[in-house]
């Protein structure tokens, strides 16, 4: 056997991760590949899909990341962005599909951000990638261009339903505290008259219980007295008197305007033209008293006859 025959081939295969610095290795015996750990990368997709309440929207999301493990995102993938790609795809499909239309164009953005961040860095850690994610931002989320005009109309008639709805609270808390404060107003009201009814009867049965003892201490006084009382009171308010005289037609005529001046006014116009209560009373005592006297000179005619 010769000694050619003899020789064998033996292909070594090693890889090791350098730290910055000085570092040797022979050129067509080493390969040596740069990863850069610190700088933040992006990488954007754009994708239709569907939500849990079967509506499509279109979201615009960028993803930003560092090389976490350079030795993994080197040699464990083939190519670890596109796998990037796919992963992020897969968690954002997962995520919107089960949220509804209106949080995914709405205030439900932030949160579909967090959620897609956390199970694309599970899926990257399953595949051995070496990328750590930073950041996930939903940059736009729209509905498709298709049905966008019918998209506008429904948020316009929502926009419509809540300015209706602020109108007419607005007009409640308007019209509600008038109306209670009206209700209050009446209450009180009601409230004031009660008590002036009740002092009013209250008085009134007073009146009469001190009018019964004086009643029962002097009954023929007493009762001349409320007699006269009555009188003054209706002559005070009237000008004419016209008195039927027993057993015979006459009818006894008393002007009391043409006798006494500004008789027949009321007492709030006596009042005005200077004449008080008590000029009021006098005048009324004294037409009682010569009532008296005509129809005391009346009777006499009659009994001469």
């Amino acid at each position: 056997m010769s000694k050619s025959a003899l020789s064998c081939s033996v292909l070594v295969s090693t890889t090791a991760t350098l730290t910055p610095g000085l570092q040797w290795n022979p050129p067509l015996i080493d390969e040596v590949i740069t990863v850069n750990t610190t700088k933040v990368r992006a990488s954007g997709l754009r994708e239709v899909m569907l939500t849990q309440d079967e509506n499509i929207v279109e979201i615009s999301m960028s993803v930003q990341y560092v090389i976490a493990n350079p030795k993994d995102f080197v040699l464990e993938v083939r190519d670890p962005e596109v796998s990037l790609q796919h992963a992020a795809q897969s968690a954002l499909r997962h995520v919107v599909g089960g949220t509804t239309m209106d949080l995914a164009l709405t205030e439900g953005r932030a949160a579909i951000g967090l959620d897609v961040r956390d199970r694309l860095q599970q899926y990257l850690n399953d595949y051995a990638t070496g990328i750590q994610v930073s950041k996930i931002n939903i940059d736009e989320s729209k509905p498709p261009a298709q049905v966008q005009g019918a998209f506008d109309d429904v948020i316009k008639a929502r926009e419509d339903e809540e300015r209706v709805k602020n109108e007419a609270q607005s007009y409640a808390n308007g019209i509600v505290p008038e109306a209670r404060g009206g209700a209050q107003r009446v209450l009180e009201e009601s409230n004031a008259y009660r008590a002036q009814v009740i002092a009013r009867a209250d008085g009134e049965a007073q009146r009469f219980d001190q009018l019964l003892t004086e009643y029962r201490k002097a009954p023929e006084v007493t009762r001349e007295r409320l007699y006269l009382d009555t009188m003054q009171e209706v002559l005070a308010n009237t000008n004419k008197v016209m008195v039927d005289v027993d057993g015979g037609n006459n009818v006894l005529y008393l002007p009391l305007d043409k006798m006494v001046p500004n008789a027949g006014q009321s007492r709030s116009a006596a009042s005005r033209n200077g004449v008080s209560e008590r000029d009021l009373r006098e005048i009324s005592d004294q037409v009682t008293e010569q009532l008296r006297r005509d129809l005391d000179a009346a009777a006499t005619r009659r009994g001469g006859r």
